[in-house]
């Protein structure tokens, strides 16, 4: 018949691994999942992968910014990025110029003199 004494191999004991760590991110997918749902009406579901796709598509364009920011920070020859470079660096990237059309608090303007403005030679 039917014995008892085969059974189940002992379940290994696995460490719980977070979904960011599964997916290679340092942006966090379990709480990009919990903000999506918040932001959707109760009847809709938000996929597994959505919350991931959305964590690598933050922490790339947080990467891209933070490095052109650092970037400009050195060229300053200075250690610490603050909103003044952070601006240099996305008004002086074309395409991170269109994403981003937020004012930068502490930011300043980028130089720019008109050429009408400069005196005239003779």
């Amino acid at each position: 018949g039917k014995g008892g004494k085969g059974g189940k191999a002992p379940a290994s004991k696995k460490t719980p691994q977070s979904r960011s760590s599964r997916a290679g991110l340092q942006f966090p997918v379990g709480r990009v999942h919990r903000f999506l749902k918040q932001r959707v009406t109760p009847k809709q579901r938000v996929g597994a992968t959505a919350a991931v796709y959305t964590a690598a598509i933050l922490e790339y364009l947080t990467a891209e910014v933070l490095e052109l920011a650092g970037n400009a920070a050195k060229d300053l020859k200075v250690k610490r990025v603050t909103p003044r470079h952070l601006l240099l660096a996305i008004r002086g990237d074309e395409e991170l110029d269109s994403l981003i059309k937020a004012t930068i608090a502490s930011g300043g303007v980028i130089p720019h003199i008109h050429k009408s403005l400069f005196a005239k030679k003779g």
